[in-house]
């Protein structure tokens, strides 16, 4: 349960600072202030549902797009998203585009920083209870 909870904030997190990147980089890809929380809260929601789908559907019918998935289910995010909230709006070709690589190359990296800070005891504790083979 904490391993899914933990992956969970990771992935709002993550979300929030790549769909933010995105607007800051961007000019056709635009987020209100007002729906900036609910576009957030959907798309982690959705990621989270449809990941899996999308890699099974992904594994039987197109396996050359396996190594893809992620961008691929980003892409189909991002476009709920736009769809079912008034947070998010993207107006070019462009911004959609390069906005799902960089919203996911953003949430990359904060799943490999993030941890870093916000688990630093729980890991320091894992360190400290078990032997160099151990881990």
């Amino acid at each position: 349960m904490f391993r899914f909870l933990a992956v969970t904030v990771l992935t709002l997190i993550g979300n929030a600072l790549g769909l933010l990147v995105a607007s800051w980089l961007l000019d056709g890809f635009n987020l209100s202030l007002q729906g900036f929380l609910w576009s957030v809260l959907f798309f982690t929601i959705a990621q989270l549902i449809l990941s899996p789908f999308v890699l099974s559907m992904t594994i039987r019918y197109m396996p050359v797009l396996r190594g893809g998935i992620a961008l691929v289910t980003t892409l189909l995010v991002l476009w709920l998203t736009t769809l079912f909230t008034s947070g998010v709006e993207i107006k070019d070709l462009n911004a959609w585009i390069l906005a799902p690589l960089i919203i996911w190359l953003t949430t990359v990296l904060a799943g490999v920083v993030l941890p870093l800070f916000l688990f630093k005891k729980t890991i320091g504790k894992v360190k400290e209870n078990h032997t160099p083979e151990q881990l």
